[in-house]
Protein backbone atom coordinates (compact mmCIF):
# COMPACT_ATOMS: atom_id res chain seq x y z
CA UNK A 1 0.00 0.00 0.00
CA UNK A 2 1.32 3.75 -0.82
CA UNK A 3 2.47 5.56 2.38
CA UNK A 4 -0.43 8.49 1.71
CA UNK A 5 -3.01 5.70 1.05
CA UNK A 6 -5.36 5.03 4.10
CA UNK A 7 -8.33 2.01 4.59
CA UNK A 8 -9.95 4.66 6.71
CA UNK A 9 -12.54 6.66 5.39
CA UNK A 10 -13.21 9.87 7.24
CA UNK A 11 -16.37 12.00 7.02
CA UNK A 12 -17.01 15.41 9.12
CA UNK A 13 -19.89 17.37 9.68
CA UNK A 14 -20.56 20.66 11.20
CA UNK A 15 -24.51 21.62 13.16
CA UNK A 16 -25.57 24.51 14.33
CA UNK A 17 -26.52 24.15 18.20
CA UNK A 18 -29.96 23.72 17.65
CA UNK A 19 -31.83 20.72 19.24
CA UNK A 20 -33.22 20.15 15.69
CA UNK A 21 -29.74 19.68 14.57
CA UNK A 22 -29.59 15.96 16.68
CA UNK A 23 -32.19 14.59 14.52
CA UNK A 24 -29.69 15.43 11.47
CA UNK A 25 -26.69 14.22 12.92
CA UNK A 26 -28.36 10.76 14.00
CA UNK A 27 -29.20 10.85 9.62
CA UNK A 28 -26.06 11.82 8.59
CA UNK A 29 -24.33 8.80 10.68
CA UNK A 30 -27.27 6.12 9.26
CA UNK A 31 -26.91 7.35 5.73
CA UNK A 32 -23.22 7.07 6.12
CA UNK A 33 -23.34 3.13 7.61
CA UNK A 34 -26.47 2.10 6.44
CA UNK A 35 -24.82 -1.49 5.24
CA UNK A 36 -23.23 -1.80 8.78
CA UNK A 37 -24.38 -4.05 11.38
CA UNK A 38 -23.38 -1.55 13.62
CA UNK A 39 -25.58 1.70 12.35
CA UNK A 40 -27.98 1.53 14.92
CA UNK A 41 -25.41 1.34 18.05
CA UNK A 42 -23.74 4.29 16.08
CA UNK A 43 -26.46 6.65 15.60
CA UNK A 44 -27.60 6.25 19.36
CA UNK A 45 -24.52 7.16 20.34
CA UNK A 46 -24.23 9.86 17.94
CA UNK A 47 -27.63 10.89 19.01
CA UNK A 48 -26.75 10.81 22.82
CA UNK A 49 -23.10 12.78 22.46
CA UNK A 50 -24.92 15.46 19.77
CA UNK A 51 -27.41 16.04 22.96
CA UNK A 52 -24.78 16.54 25.54
CA UNK A 53 -22.98 19.17 23.45
CA UNK A 54 -26.07 20.94 23.02
CA UNK A 55 -27.77 20.85 26.31
CA UNK A 56 -24.62 21.03 28.41
CA UNK A 57 -22.24 23.50 26.23
CA UNK A 58 -21.66 26.46 24.28
CA UNK A 59 -22.83 24.77 21.69
CA UNK A 60 -26.47 25.16 22.74
CA UNK A 61 -25.77 28.90 22.54
CA UNK A 62 -27.39 31.04 19.87
CA UNK A 63 -24.02 31.04 17.72
CA UNK A 64 -22.76 27.44 19.41
CA UNK A 65 -22.28 24.97 17.04
CA UNK A 66 -20.98 20.83 17.95
CA UNK A 67 -18.92 18.87 14.97
CA UNK A 68 -19.44 15.38 14.27
CA UNK A 69 -16.18 13.47 12.94
CA UNK A 70 -17.08 9.71 11.67
CA UNK A 71 -13.96 7.21 10.83
CA UNK A 72 -14.71 3.81 9.29
CA UNK A 73 -11.96 1.02 8.95
CA UNK A 74 -12.04 -2.47 8.58
CA UNK A 75 -11.35 -3.18 12.61
CA UNK A 76 -13.47 0.22 14.08
CA UNK A 77 -15.80 3.09 13.41
CA UNK A 78 -14.92 6.01 15.50
CA UNK A 79 -17.46 8.60 16.72
CA UNK A 80 -16.34 12.02 17.61
CA UNK A 81 -18.68 14.83 18.88
CA UNK A 82 -16.62 18.15 19.63
CA UNK A 83 -18.52 20.82 21.81
CA UNK A 84 -17.67 24.62 22.05
CA UNK A 85 -16.79 24.32 25.62
CA UNK A 86 -17.88 26.56 28.45
CA UNK A 87 -18.69 24.25 30.97
CA UNK A 88 -15.69 23.85 33.06
CA UNK A 89 -15.29 20.25 33.77
CA UNK A 90 -14.80 17.12 31.22
CA UNK A 91 -17.75 14.60 30.30
CA UNK A 92 -17.68 11.88 32.67
CA UNK A 93 -20.50 8.96 33.32
CA UNK A 94 -22.79 9.96 35.86
CA UNK A 95 -24.70 7.41 38.24
CA UNK A 96 -28.20 9.62 38.47
CA UNK A 97 -31.01 8.59 41.14
CA UNK A 98 -33.33 6.01 39.55
CA UNK A 99 -35.92 8.99 38.93
CA UNK A 100 -33.81 11.24 37.84
CA UNK A 101 -34.59 12.54 33.88
CA UNK A 102 -31.27 13.08 33.03
CA UNK A 103 -27.60 11.81 33.55
CA UNK A 104 -27.48 8.83 31.74
CA UNK A 105 -26.34 9.35 28.23
CA UNK A 106 -22.84 8.82 28.46
CA UNK A 107 -23.25 5.95 30.79
CA UNK A 108 -25.35 3.99 28.12
CA UNK A 109 -22.09 5.00 25.04
CA UNK A 110 -20.41 4.07 27.32
CA UNK A 111 -22.23 0.75 27.34
CA UNK A 112 -22.03 0.57 23.65
CA UNK A 113 -18.68 1.19 22.35
CA UNK A 114 -16.01 -0.59 23.32
CA UNK A 115 -14.27 2.24 24.06
CA UNK A 116 -15.09 5.91 24.86
CA UNK A 117 -12.19 8.48 25.25
CA UNK A 118 -12.88 12.21 26.25
CA UNK A 119 -10.29 14.96 25.49
CA UNK A 120 -9.65 18.32 25.81
CA UNK A 121 -10.49 20.35 21.85
CA UNK A 122 -9.57 23.69 21.36
CA UNK A 123 -11.32 25.33 24.55
CA UNK A 124 -13.89 22.66 24.45
CA UNK A 125 -14.18 18.92 24.73
CA UNK A 126 -14.22 15.62 22.27
CA UNK A 127 -15.83 12.47 22.72
CA UNK A 128 -14.72 9.73 20.79
CA UNK A 129 -16.48 6.64 21.34
CA UNK A 130 -15.20 3.29 19.54
CA UNK A 131 -17.30 0.26 18.21
CA UNK A 132 -14.61 -2.27 17.08
CA UNK A 133 -15.88 -4.59 14.06
CA UNK A 134 -14.05 -7.50 14.88
CA UNK A 135 -14.52 -8.80 17.95
CA UNK A 136 -11.01 -9.41 18.57
CA UNK A 137 -10.55 -6.29 19.07
CA UNK A 138 -12.05 -6.58 22.51
CA UNK A 139 -14.99 -5.51 23.72
CA UNK A 140 -18.32 -7.42 23.36
CA UNK A 141 -18.73 -9.64 19.99
CA UNK A 142 -19.87 -7.68 17.04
Amino acid sequence: MHEYTSTARVWGLTCPGFPEEISRARRWTRDILRDSPMADDAELIVSELSTNAVLHTASGQETGSFHLALAVSAQVIALSVTDDGGTGAAPKVEHPHVNAEHGRGLGMVSALAHRVVVHDSQGGYTVTAELFTDARGGGHPC
